[in-house]
């Protein structure tokens, strides 16, 4: 997976108070809709993974259940999956790195390919960015910006 823009300027404020449809942050995940499921709830998990590393503020504090169980935090702001092509996906990629407030991670096809992580890093180098396949790319960002670049893609069956 690959991390690209300048998340510093991106406002994690937590809001736990209101609806996901509220948030001022939006979160997506987009996984190539010819994936079977098991490789697309990996992508899926994986992007989770990259994103709560960089932006830790978007998970809510944890809780406690009535018999005080603690529960890890979750993503205050909700996290849509949904479904695209291989070619909405390069393309999709593309219009959001160009765009300074808005987070991505993706996960070109090496990475699911690869049982050695170095050998996956080795790949990725060896690869001219407009060749690789993406199998998934997660956006983070306000959320009328990532309601226009995702437009009205369905939501992963």
């Amino acid at each position: 997976m690959t991390v690209q823009n300048d998340i510093s300027q991106l406002r994690t404020d937590a809001t736990t108070g209101l609806s996901t449809r509220q948030a001022p942050l939006k979160w997506v995940v987009v996984i190539d809709e010819s994936l079977p499921a098991g490789r697309a709830v990996n992508a899926a998990a994986c992007m989770a993974a990259a994103v709560g590393r960089a932006l830790p503020d978007l998970l809510g504090g944890d809780g406690r259940d009535g018999s005080g169980h603690v529960h890890p935090g979750l993503p205050w702001a909700g996290c849509a999956v949904l479904a695209a092509d291989a070619v909405t996906l390069h393309a999709l990629r593309e219009k959001a790195s160009a765009k300074a407030d808005v987070f991505v991670v993706d996960m070109p096809e090496p990475a699911q390919t690869s049982r050695i992580y170095d050998e996956y890093l080795g790949l990725l180098a060896g690869t001219r960015h407009e060749d690789l396949t993406y199998l998934a790319v997660g956006l983070v960002g306000p959320r009328n910006r990532i309601g226009k670049l995702v437009g009205r893609l369905p939501l992963l069956p």
